[in-house]
């Protein structure tokens, strides 16, 4: 393990947080259901439960990257706040199901009693992550929030989000005068709500590399294919790239470099929204992309890089999935390493290396690259 002097580094992350988040329960059942079918002796917990983000947590906490961190107590947004995204009648809806005791959206999203004080509270951490950089007391900011968000869309929850964290920080950048905002999402799915709330506007551009899943229904509608590309003046700014199982982290690095880094540096983003996900990781439950610590490491030095370029250093990091309970916190840790651009890892990787499909990844960037240089006239 490599040694560092917290000396030797001026920059940090500043990390918000409120342990409030906690509270909310999506229960236990047959993987996200919430069902029990009778006929198993064990039932596990909801994938998204708050034992994945106590680890990531106390990593940062105890791990080797803690000098390099600050914290700060997030807090709950109002309600007020939230119709920046928002629709009135859904944030109505919402509040009506807490009050009745909860609500299954379907989707594996389900609201419980303490559910929506948490959401509030992922919500307003969150914008307190984003003010902090907006106000000029930090250029890196990681926003360690859940209920996540990236799903939830301005008119209904879904995919276990009830309020879209990092699209409600984008509003408040918007209307502090930044007039142009990236938004790089590493999730292993489509972020499909905060590409729908910006879906026909100029000033943010959605990048969201992801597992090819297509929709899951009605409340995930959108595909994440690559010709969703957006509408009216927002027509090519949202791209998708849709990755073949097993990509792994040649193939997250290839993608980024023939696809994320010129799309970026085209764009110049005042600000750059870093959309975490450790769901993309070889051991987790609920992708198949692969990526171990270094995959994480890599992009996050990736994202580091464009920010110096292109946004004066300025990130926001939001935490979305990540359901494997230790690897989780393992690749969060290293994909911060790679933000503060370490120049090795600080931390060994326990489960190491996993077979990833290169050559097939490397077909399926080659062919969204003709696509969008064919139909995004700013990449031209």
């Amino acid at each position: 393990m490599a040694k560092y002097s917290a000396e030797a580094k001026d920059e940090r992350i500043n990390v918000f947080w409120h342990e409030g988040m906690l509270k909310h329960d999506a229960g236990r059942g047959v993987f996200d259901s919430g069902l029990d079918p009778g006929f198993f002796d064990v039932l596990e917990a909801h994938p998204e439960n708050s034992d994945r983000v106590k680890n990531m947590v106390s990593i940062l906490k105890r791990g080797p990257i803690a000098p390099f961190l600050s914290w700060h107590q997030g807090r709950p947004a109002l309600i007020s706040q939230l119709l920046s995204f928002h629709t009135q009648e859904y944030i109505d809806e919402l509040v009506e199901a807490d009050r009745s005791g909860g609500k299954n959206f379907g989707a594996g999203t389900v609201l419980n009693p303490g559910s929506w004080d948490a959401a509030l509270l992922a919500a307003g951490t969150t914008l307190s992550a984003m003010k902090h950089i907006l106000d000029g007391h930090g250029k890196i900011s990681y926003a360690l929030v859940r209920p996540p968000g990236h799903h939830a869309q301005p008119t209904h929850a879904d995919g276990y989000c009830f309020l879209n964290n990092a699209g409600l920080a984008i509003e408040l950048a918007l209307s502090s005068g930044l007039n142009k905002v990236a938004v790089l999402d590493i999730d292993v799915h489509y972020g499909n709500g905060t590409a729908e709330g910006f879906y026909r506007s100029s000033r943010v551009l959605t990048i969201s590399l992801h597992m090819n899943h297509g929709s899951w229904g009605p409340s995930h509608p959108q595909n994440g294919t690559v010709d969703e590309l957006g509408e009216g003046e927002g027509s090519g700014y949202n791209l998708n790239i849709p990755l073949p199982n097993g990509s792994g982290n040649r193939g997250y690095a290839y993608a980024m470099t023939e696809l994320v880094v010129p799309a970026i540096k085209k764009f110049e983003p005042q600000m750059i929204v870093l959309v975490i996900g450790q769901d993309s990781s070889a051991f987790d439950a609920n992708g198949r992309q692969c990526l171990t610590m270094e995959g994480f490491r890599e992009i996050g030095q990736m994202v580091r890089v464009m920010a110096d370029e292109h946004s004066e250093g300025r990130i926001l990091i939001v935490q979305e999935g990540g359901y494997h309970v230790t690897y989780s916190a393992y690749c969060l840790h290293a994909t911060l390493e790679g933000v503060l651009n370490f120049p090795s890892p600080m931390l060994s990787d326990p489960l190491a290396c996993y077979p990833e499909d290169e050559a097939f990844t490397v077909a399926v960037v080659e062919s969204v690259k003709k696509f969008q240089r064919e139909n995004v006239s700013f990449l031209k």
